[in-house]
């Protein structure tokens, strides 16, 4: 009975069992020595099946003797019986990973396509896992006019450490980066999951990635490339992919819709001095067509923000090649004393198999107290292979990248995935004062070695058409980064 009910009830349940059966077989062994104790008799062996002996004759009087100490001993050989079948059933449900009990303690690898453990109580109440990552890149680049713009280094993009785990429906994450010779907290922030309108809805309170398009929406460790596309680069808020606040995320069958409300990122130069940039956030993404092959993707996403006092000008110029080389970017002239901004964008793609395509598109107004406002345009087409068979990272669930699931991992002996992509980013900041374009082609080659690890080798071929800065007037190049990361 022990080991049938293993199959319904807890671990804790059971060792609560064992500890009960342990008590009443010493209460047995007792009452045993007692009766044994009061007759000189010596004990009489126990049989395979003693209700079916016949009674033995007593060696002193010749008269049948009691059978009270056989039956006791058979109680006390059944009992420990039923405590080794509980005992082999918890270390069952221990080594099944809790799926027997429903929960079970111990230590789960490689959960969500990352390398470190996740630990779990009896009852599955509190988990904790240690994460982190480390990102590795070098960088040469070539070709350009400017002697200044072909430079060749490499550097940690970015290695973190921290932790994250779950309190029943609570939830916590921690985890701070250290790269460009800074430290700085990224996904910082406390859960609550639970259900809103039948639907799975989770709520975060601290520091988060924001649910900005595909690529904004995802840790920089999963994109297909290895710098995010210029939608979501130009269309970004002043606060960034990261700010401090609340946000709240409901999935449904083929759809998700997200609503947030932030301020600075932790590590903002104005926090503290000033009031907080406020951005106001929501996208959402449903999937009209999905099936066994694949899914078709529709999304898109708006934000206001309300712009700091200790803001006085902006002039984002995101890399357009490579991580590394700060050179390589599209600019124009500062936008002083912004008021406040607001950006938009769309989302067009899909999987079939293991193919991939996604169309994206990011427009962000701003407007200033003392000269009109101005727009800045970013668009992206991208598509990719999995040559391995495997199926690509793009979620339809959430509309953003994650981990490859691995079939042949060459830690396992195998050769691991390969997958060629190819993406054709445009950069327009030409309604801003002496603003410029540029536009980059990405080849990219990536090895997933296995579900949490990745070498990826991207070409690009860069122009740019600047009216300001060191960097003016038409340029071409090309640039190779290799990356090699690690996620646990």
């Amino acid at each position: 009975m022990p080991a049938v009910a293993a199959q319904g009830v807890s671990n804790a349940e059971l060792l609560k069992l064992i500890k009960a059966q342990a008590a009443e077989i010493n209460e047995l062994k007792q009452r045993l020595s007692a009766v044994e104790g009061a007759r000189p008799a010596a004990p009489t062996a126990i049989a395979s099946a003693p209700a079916a002996r016949a009674p033995a004759a007593d060696a002193g009087t010749g008269a049948p003797a009691t059978d009270e100490a056989a039956r006791r001993d058979a109680q006390v050989s059944n009992a420990i019986a039923d405590t080794r079948e509980s005992e082999m059933a918890v270390a069952m449900a221990r080594g099944s990973g809790g799926k027997a009990a429903g929960g079970g303690s111990g230590a789960r690898w490689g959960r969500g396509g990352e390398a470190g453990p996740t630990f779990r109580s009896d009852d599955g109440f509190f988990t904790f896992k240690p994460d982190g990552r480390l990102l590795f890149d070098v960088s040469r680049t070539s070709g350009s006019g400017y002697e200044t713009r072909n430079i060749t280094g490499s550097q940690v993009t970015s290695a973190r450490l921290g932790g994250e785990g779950t309190i029943g429906a609570l939830g916590y994450h921690v985890e701070a980066d250290f790269a460009d010779n800074e430290v700085a907290l990224r996904q910082t922030y406390l859960t609550y999951t639970t259900q809103v309108f039948g639907n799975r809805t989770k709520f975060y309170l601290g520091n988060f990635l924001k649910d900005l398009g595909t690529e904004g929406s995802s840790e920089s460790a999963r994109v297909p490339f290895m710098l995010r596309n210029a939608a979501t680069a130009v269309g970004q808020p002043v606060v960034s992919y990261f700010g401090m606040g609340g946000q709240m995320r409901m999935w449904g069958d083929g759809w998700h819709v997200s609503l947030s409300v932030n301020g600075n990122a932790p590590n903002s130069a104005s926090s503290g001095t000033s009031t907080d940039s406020t951005t106001y956030l929501t996208r959402a993404h449903w999937n009209p067509i999905k099936g066994a092959d694949g899914f078709i993707h529709v999304g898109g996403w708006y934000y206001y923000e309300k712009i700091s006092d200790g803001v006085t000008s902006i002039n984002n110029t995101p890399s357009i090649a490579a991580d590394y080389n700060d050179n390589l970017a599209v600019s124009a002239s500062s936008v002083a004393n912004p008021t406040q901004d607001h950006g938009k964008g769309f989302e067009l793609g899909g999987v079939y198999r293991n193919f991939w395509m996604v169309n994206e598109y990011g427009k962000r107004t701003i407007d200033s107290s003392t000269a009109d406002s101005v727009s800045r345009h970013g668009s992206s087409f991208a598509a990719g292979w999995m040559i391995t068979g495997e199926a690509p990272g793009f979620s339809q669930r959430s509309g953003s990248w994650k981990a490859v699931k691995v079939n042949d991992p060459v830690t396992s002996g195998g050769w691991g995935a390969f997958e060629l992509a190819g993406r054709v980013d445009h950069y327009d900041y030409a309604d801003a004062p002496r603003g410029g374009k540029g536009k980059s082609y990405t080849l990219g080659l990536n090895w997933y070695l296995n579900d949490w690890s990745r070498l990826m080798l991207n070409y690009v071929h860069w122009n740019t058409d600047n009216k300001v800065g060191s960097f003016q007037g038409p340029d071409a190049g090309n640039t190779v980064s290799m990356r090699a990361q690690v996620v646990f």
